[in-house]
């Protein structure tokens, strides 16, 4: 199976969920997003090493490394394979110089760990594809959106400037009783303000109603 390149493009605090925060990786050669809610330890893990700050005494996945290399064992890459119910799968691909072997792990501990050990981050297209997060098609809705509100507006005196943005509706929970477009548009609302772990809850609603 095809294994497709992500890069970790940032961390944001949960707002519903204490102790809770998004982990934004994206896809290196596409315009797909796939926010993960892990745990603060878990962040504080990726975010220290993320801004190479050497904590006073090791974290468990510096043991884990200072182990690993005590053993000879090198981590070779990090996979998130699989997304049941909900629920990230990923392996941790390792090798003794003799065999390779793989590790189950959560997506946040194995992401901390490449991290630590500089190996790259990938996926596979079902976990995309069901859980991912489109840009290019958000912002050809807001465009849309943009050109409708713009309709009564002379051409002219708005050339060489940039749009006006369309107004966003005002973001809610998902629910059965917001049509699919207005859930596009709190979906786009929420990228914008970087509000991950909305757009997570407002993507799941989507494949709900296009499953």
């Amino acid at each position: 199976m095809k294994k497709i390149p992500l890069e970790i493009l940032g961390l944001s605090s949960s707002q519903s969920q204490s102790g809770s925060f998004a982990l934004i990786l994206g896809e290196k050669h596409g315009n797909r997003r796939l926010p993960i809610i892990i745990g603060m330890f878990e962040a504080q893990s990726i975010a220290i090493q993320i801004e190479k700050i050497s904590p006073n005494r090791p974290l468990t996945h510096d043991l884990f490394k200072a182990f690993a290399e005590h053993v000879h064992v090198a981590i070779l890459e990090v996979v998130i394979s699989d997304l049941k119910e909900g629920v990230f799968y990923s392996r941790i691909v390792c090798s003794d110089g003799a065999t390779t072997f793989e590790i189950d792990a959560r997506p946040s501990d194995a992401i901390a760990i490449g991290l630590r050990f500089g190996v790259p981050i990938f996926t596979v297209e079902s976990v995309l594809s069901e859980a991912g997060i489109i840009l290019s098609d958000l912002d050809e809705a807001s465009e849309e959106d943009e050109d409708d509100d713009d309709t009564d507006e002379d051409d002219d005196d708005n050339e060489g400037e940039t749009a006006r943005p369309a107004k966003a509706p005002e973001a809610r929970e998902p629910s059965g009783q917001v049509s699919l477009d207005e859930l596009t548009k709190m979906l786009a609302q929420a990228l914008e303000k970087e509000d991950y772990e909305k757009a997570a809850k407002i993507r799941d609603e989507l494949n709900k109603r296009n499953g």
